[in-house]
C-alpha cells in the first residue's frame, strides 16, 4: 500500500528540533517494560459473558504479540500492509496493534458497530489484506457479515475470526508457536503506522493517518497534563477502535508502563465494580460516561475510593455532570478537545477542573498551537467566536488518497471546522460548527452520507439530517424530509430502508420529520440552520 502523508515533512526539522517528535515507536516502551516490569499486569480484559477476567503480564503480552507478529509474516502480511480490525475491547486487539508495530504494518481498528455500507468502503479504499473479526459480539454475527462481503473485496487475502473453530480461527491463523524469528523491518517513526476513518461533510469516509512520531508526540504531552505515572490503573471502556481508546487506553498504558482494564461492553453499575475490584485510577470517555456512572452510584452502587481522575473529550461537559461526579463519585473531571487528525490538543489540568471544565474545553498542550480566526483568516480578539485553527506535532499525516482534503495552509494551521473562543487565560470553549457533523454520545454521524442515502429513497424529493438536544447523548438525529406528491414515507418505512441498505444502526435518525416545504433562502439554498432552531425543541418533547 502506497501512503502519501504530505502533512509530515515540513514539521520534521523544527519538531525533532523542539524535542517533540522522539523517534520512537510503541516497540520501545514494551522493551522498556520488559527490562523494567515484565511480570506486571499489562492487561486485565473483562467480557461480559465471562466472570473471570484475562490477565496478562507485559512478558505475557510480548509473548503473544510475537507469535501474532510471525504468524502475519507467514501469512504474507508485512511492512506498510493494512491490517483492519473490527474488534471490542478485547486483549486481542491490543497484541494486534502492537504486532502490528513490530513488522511494519499499519494498524486499522474499525468500529464494531459498523456494518457492510461502511466497511465494503474502508477495506478496499484502505486495500486491506486481512481482516479480523469477532465471530460474535453483542448478539450479532459477524463472521457471517464478513464471509457475505467477501466477493466485494479484491485487496482482501486473509479472513480471521476470533472465537471461531475452524482453520480461520484466530487461535490457529494468528497464535502459531511454530514460525522462525522475525527478520523483517519494524515501523519506523515516520512510517504511517495508524490508518483510522473518521466521519465528515465529504459522504464518504476519510482516511486518518498516524505516523509514531503524531501519535506518540500527543501521549506525551497528555500524560504530563493529566499527571499520569507508571501507577495507574486505567478503565479502558471507552471503545478501542477510537482514537481516544487506542491511543488513550490502550497504547498510552504501554508507553506509561502503567495497567489498563478492558471492558467489552459499557455497564456502569459494572464498571464501577471493576474499579473497586482493580483499584482503577483513571479513564477517559465522552461525558455520557460520567453520567452513567452518577446514576449507578445514585442507585445505590458504590463508588471506587482509588478512582479519581477521568478526563471527557467529545462534547463539552454539562456542568451538573462534574458536580454529580465530584459528590457522588469523589472523580475530578476534566473537559478536553480533540479529534482523530490531532489527538486532544487541549485538556484542563486536573488541579483546575472543578473552575474550568464547565466552561472550557482546556487549553493546548505541550507542542500544540490554537488560534480563532474570522472568515477572512484574521485573528479574533479574546473571548470572540470564530473558526478553530490548529497546527503543531499530533497533527496527522494527511488524508489518505485526499491530500485536496487536508485543510491546511503554507503555515501549517488545520482547519477544525469547530467554532470556538479563547479565553483571557488561553482556554478554549467550543460553541458551534462551521461543518455539517453531529456528534452523537461522542460518536460522529455522517450527515452528509445519510442525506445522500435518503435522497435516492423513490418518496423524497428534499432532505436535511441535523442535531437535536439530548441530556444524555448531547445530541440525536433528526431526518427532516420533504415528500414528492402523492408520497409517504413513516418512521418505521425510513428504518426499513436504511436497514436495507446495511448501513451502520447507531447511525440512523432518532427522528424523522415531514414538512410540506424546506426553508429556503430566495436562490433556493436550504436553510438548515432553521431546521436546527426547530429541532431544539424535540429535545424536550421526546
Amino acid at each position: 500500500m502506497k501512503f502519501d502523508p504530505v502533512l509530515l515533512a515540513p514539521r520534521m526539522g523544527p519538531m525533532r528540533a523542539a524535542g517533540l517528535w522522539r523517534d520512537e515507536t510503541i516497540n520501545a516502551h514494551l522493551q522498556k517494560a520488559l527490562r523494567n516490569c515484565p511480570d506486571k499486569i499489562a492487561v486485565i480484559a473483562y467480557r461480559s459473558n465471562d466472570g473471570n477476567p484475562v490477565r496478562l503480564s507485559y512478558r505475557e503480552i510480548d509473548s503473544r504479540t510475537e507469535r501474532v507478529a510471525r504468524s502475519l509474516i507467514a501469512l504474507g502480511i508485512g511492512y506498510g500492509d493494512v491490517v483492519t480490525y473490527q474488534l471490542p475491547n478485547w486483549w486481542e486487539f491490543i497484541v494486534l496493534a502492537l504486532a502490528c508495530a513490530r513488522i511494519g504494518a499499519v494498524s486499522n481498528p474499525v468500529m464494531p458497530i459498523f456494518r457492510q455500507h461502511e466497511l465494503r468502503f474502508m477495506l478496499n479504499f484502505g486495500e486491506s489484506k486481512i481482516f479480523i473479526v469477532p465471530r460474535e459480539y453483542r448478539g450479532f454475527d459477524y463472521e457471517a457479515m464478513a464471509r457475505g462481503m467477501l466477493p466485494d473485496l479484491p485487496h482482501l487475502k486473509h479472513l480471521v475470526i476470533v472465537g471461531g473453530d475452524g482453520d480461520d480461527s484466530f487461535a490457529r491463523q494468528l497464535m502459531r508457536d511454530d514460525l522462525p524469528p522475525l527478520t523483517t523491518p519494524a515501523l519506523y517513526p515516520d512510517d504511517v503506522g495508524l490508518l483510522m476513518y473518521t466521519s465528515g461533510t465529504t459522504g464518504e469516509p476519510k482516511g486518518v493517518m498516524h505516523t509514531s512520531n503524531t501519535l506518540l508526540s500527543g501521549l506525551h504531552a497528555y500524560t504530563g497534563r493529566m499527571e499520569l505515572s507508571e501507577d495507574e490503573v486505567i478503565l479502558g471502556a471507552s471503545p478501542l477502535a477510537h482514537l481516544t481508546g487506542y491511543g488513550y487506553l490502550a497504547m498510552l498504558p504501554i508507553v506509561l508502563n502503567a495497567t489498563t482494564v478492558l471492558q467489552d461492553i459499557w455497564n456502569a453499575k459494572r464498571a464501577l465494580e471493576i474499579a473497586r475490584m482493580e483499584k482503577v485510577t483513571f479513564s477517559m470517555a465522552a461525558a455520557t460516561f460520567v453520567a452513567d456512572l452518577c446514576l449507578a452510584a445514585e442507585n445505590g452502587e458504590t463508588p471506587a475510593l482509588s478512582f479519581r481522575k477521568f478526563n471527557c473529550a467529545g462534547a463539552p461537559i454539562p456542568p451538573v455532570v462534574i458536580e454529580r461526579a465530584d459528590r457522588l463519585l469523589g472523580l475530578r473531571v476534566s473537559s478536553a478537545w480533540g479529534m482523530t487528525e490531532n489527538g486532544a490538543v487541549t485538556i484542563t489540568e486536573p488541579s483546575r477542573a472543578h473552575e474550568k471544565s464547565g466552561c472550557s474545553d482546556g487549553r493546548p498542550v505541550t507542542g500544540m498551537e490554537v488560534k480563532v480566526v474570522d472568515v477572512n483568516r484574521q485573528p479574533l480578539r479574546t473571548g470572540e467566536t470564530g473558526e478553530l485553527l490548529v497546527r503543531g506535532a499530533s497533527l496527522f499525516g494527511g488524508y489518505l488518497k485526499r491530500p485536496q482534503l487536508n485543510n491546511t495552509d503554507t503555515d501549517g494551521w488545520f482547519d477544525t471546522g469547530d467554532l470556538a473562543f479563547i479565553d483571557a487565560e488561553g482556554y478554549i470553549r467550543i460553541t458551534g460548527r462551521s461543518k455539517d457533523v453531529v456528534i452523537r454520545g461522542g460518536e460522529n454521524i455522517p450527515v452528509v452520507e445519510i442525506e445522500n442515502l435518503l435522497y435516492k429513497h423513490p418518496a423524497i424529493a428534499t432532505v436535511a439530517v441535523v442535531g437535536f438536544p439530548d441530556e444524555r447523548f448531547g445530541e440525536k438525529v433528526c431526518a427532516f424530509v420533504a415528500l414528492k406528491p402523492n408520497c409517504r414515507f413513516t418512521f418505521e418505512d425510513m428504518t426499513a430502508y436504511l436497514t436495507g441498505l446495511q448501513l451502520t444502526r447507531q447511525y440512523f435518525p432518532e427522528r424523522l420529520e415531514a414538512l410540506e416545504q424546506m426553508p429556503q433562502t430566495a436562490s433556493g439554498k436550504l436553510q438548515k440552520f432553521k431546521l436546527r432552531e426547530m429541532a431544539k425543541t424535540f429535545g424536550d418533547t421526546l
